[in-house]
């Protein structure tokens, strides 16, 4: 694997939120603990976004940080995404096979090799245990969920916004292809509401997802040719793009199709998602207004902090 780099501008924000005590470095990339301060702001932007979706009609929902691996087979996960996957191993040999572990450390030798693949994975994304408990008939105004979840990606980095292991708020919506479609509309327009109504400078994209491989560039072409993804995306690392804060996603039929989700008429549902990744639209906001959240402009903290 390349060792991951970072810019002056970049190595120097990241810098100043750990010195603020905002990040905690826990040593691997992309691995990185949150002081109270930045715990607030995600916590505050956390309870203003889940305000806006549960009166939309979402129902609150949860799981744990972890999935039936059956599901990254069914969904074709590791066909797309294989370098983004975390699977979850343990030890299930014999008590003499276990004292090989201890002398691979002491030696500083790999030791993954005697450990097994468990049934488990870590989620790869926030609404994806979600569609398994929607197999079967739909009710008549489908299914429509909110849920704070945690997601991992193994993309090692120096980027404060590039982290491993992140929450994401999420809302979900399960039906004909017209509910769908009407809910992902209202969302492109009331996701970049939320974020502008916190003082953040939005900008909407279309956007594809990181598939893997050559197969997987014509993958991403096609996802931008059908609009299958929008970004919204705001400035935070200092001298680079703006940074994807939210997405709106519509499925079409992919998850009905592996799931077995199907209408009143027997015809596939339709599913759409839409999600704010929490750690980075605390970056933003610490980028927008400065890192002591006590200065910032007071509608801003009206809002955040009713």
């Amino acid at each position: 694997m390349t060792e991951p780099t970072a810019t002056p501008e970049v190595r120097a924000f990241h810098d100043a939120l750990v010195a603020g005590g905002l990040l905690v470095p826990t040593g691997p990339l992309g691995a990185l603990g949150h002081g109270p301060e930045f715990e607030a702001v995600i916590a505050a932007f956390d309870a203003f976004s889940a305000r806006a979706i549960l009166g939309g009609g979402a129902a609150p929902i949860h799981f744990p940080p972890v999935i039936d691996r059956a599901i990254l087979e069914r969904t074709g996960y590791l066909e797309s995404f294989p370098h983004l996957c975390g699977v979850v191993h343990s030890f299930a040999g014999s008590e003499r096979e276990a004292r090989a572990i201890p002398p691979r450390i002491a030696e500083g030798r790999s030791w993954g090799d005697l450990l097994a693949q468990t049934d488990l994975v870590l989620t790869p994304a926030a609404c994806y245990p979600f569609y398994p408990t929607c197999a079967g008939t739909l009710p008549p105004d489908g299914r429509h969920v909110t849920l704070l979840g945690w997601v991992f990606r193994q993309e090692p980095s120096l980027e404060p916004t590039r982290m491993r292991a992140f929450r994401v708020r999420e809302a979900i919506r399960v039906g004909t292809p017209d509910e769908v479609l009407a809910w992902r509309a209202e969302w492109l327009v009331r996701g970049r509401e939320l974020l502008a109504m916190v003082g953040l400078p939005v900008e909407t994209d279309v956007a594809a997802d990181p598939f893997f491989g050559r197969g997987g560039k014509v993958m991403a072409a096609g996802q931008l040719e059908q609009q299958l993804k929008h970004e919204f995306l705001v400035p935070v690392l200092p001298g680079e793009p703006p940074t994807a804060c939210c997405s709106v996603n519509y499925h079409r039929d992919k998850f009905a199709q592996a799931f077995g989700i199907t209408l009143a008429d027997g015809t596939p549902a339709h599913t759409a998602c839409m999600g704010f990744g929490l750690e980075r639209v605390a970056l933003a906001l610490l980028r927008t207004h400065g890192l002591d959240r006590h200065a910032w402009p007071a509608p801003v903290r009206a809002l955040l902090w009713p």
